[in-house]
């Protein structure tokens, strides 16, 4: 048997199916892997749900295959099932793994064994036959579409009515984690009265930016050319206590949108679909995309590794340094080119023009080569 199903299925395939011995529940949105695990332990465990006696968590970087395999074989106590939860299983090595094979040829039918990992080394015998007789549970990062239909599904699961604009606000934080999307969603339940659309003012406010701060801001600064706004948005988020790295990576959530909206226009698509997607006016939307050639955004991904491993500590600077430093190279110099003409070669950012007003408290990071 090789099964798949995404997260977002699994109740409906559990549903038709029932609960079954193996699961495999695999991908890097740990906040889906969570939920697919707990959907998976309360359709097994039913009204022996808050018992604990037949509920077992263990972990790959300390935790024996044997352990597992000794809990995996008792009988459950007072319930029909046993659930056990075996994370982080991309840590085992693979002699380790190759323990498993034997109860995957047969395991126990009063036991859900639970396999939860980022990903698997599908060269590894133990996970072939893993994924081979067990169903596997897809917990991939959501493409956009997918992503703005789960913001609208949690809000309304917590009686929050919230607008499209706003809803954009919240897919920024989805670039790092759906768990960051979702503490805002719950902080705007808790904020915002029930008979109140929630708009785009009120996720700028409970996510400590000011008005002119966002990251489409930020993006609206960097394809004018203006480092000093740039520099002056990065500044505000900072002091409003949003980490470095988070706002790395919300820029990169936007670069891949604005990448993505300039192929779909390439292939015919259609100005007013872009601009909700960029939150702006229809007339406005060819013109920004110009100001991105696609020389410049891959150099762009270049500049996010290099800066994603120097706030990860291959810097001696800090990390708001290492920010700018990006931030002065994005903005760089005017692209000439056309949304059509565009042609695939890298551009080296111009230096800051000759007798412009410096920055105060700036200086730019060079790697040493």
């Amino acid at each position: 048997m090789s099964v798949a199903v995404m997260s977002m299925e699994l109740s409906q395939s559990l549903a038709r199916s029932g609960v079954l011995p193996l699961y495999a529940v695999v991908g890097e949105e740990d906040y889906l892997r969570d939920q697919s695990i707990a959907t998976l332990r309360a359709a097994a465990l039913g009204s022996a749900l808050d018992s604990g006696f037949n509920y077992d968590v263990f972990h790959g970087d300390d935790t024996s295959v044997e352990d597992v395999l000794a809990c995996a074989a008792e009988i459950p106590v007072f319930a029909a099932r046993r659930v056990i939860v075996y994370k982080s299983v991309e840590k085992l090595p693979a002699r380790e793994g190759d323990k498993l094979l034997s109860y995957l040829s047969a395991p126990n039918d009063t036991t859900t064994l639970i396999v939860a990992g980022a990903k698997l080394d599908g060269r590894l015998k133990w996970t072939q036959a893993l994924t081979k007789r067990a169903v596997t549970v897809t917990c991939a990062p959501l493409r956009d579409a997918q992503l703005a239909a789960w913001i609208h599904q949690e809000a309304a699961a917590l009686g929050v009515h919230i607008h499209e604009e706003a809803a954009q606000l919240l897919k920024d934080a989805g670039g790092e984690s759906l768990y960051a999307v979702r503490r805002e969603l719950e902080k705007l339940a808790a904020y915002v009265p029930p008979d109140r659309i929630v708009q785009s003012a009120d996720v700028e406010a409970l996510r400590g930016t000011e008005p002119g701060a966002s990251v489409f801001d930020l993006m609206s600064a960097i394809g004018a050319h203006d480092h000093g706004r740039a520099l002056r948005i990065l500044a505000r988020n900072v002091e409003n206590g949003e980490a470095p790295l988070r706002i790395l990576g919300a820029l990169v959530w936007q670069y891949r949108r604005l990448w993505k909206t300039k192929e779909q226009l390439r292939s015919g698509g259609r100005e007013g679909e872009a601009a909700r997607t960029l939150r702006m006016d229809p007339a406005r939307v060819r013109g920004f995309l110009e100001q991105f050639s696609d020389a410049q955004l891959t150099q762009a991904f270049h500049w996010f590794m290099e800066t994603d491993s120097k706030l990860k500590g291959g810097s001696g600077s800090t990390p708001v340094r290492v920010m700018e430093d990006l931030l002065f190279r994005l903005c760089g110099q005017p692209s000439k080119q056309g949304l059509h003409t565009e042609r695939a070669q890298t551009t080296t950012p111009a230096p800051r023009p000759a007798g412009s007003r410096p920055v105060s408290n700036i200086r730019t990071v060079t790697r040493k080569r």
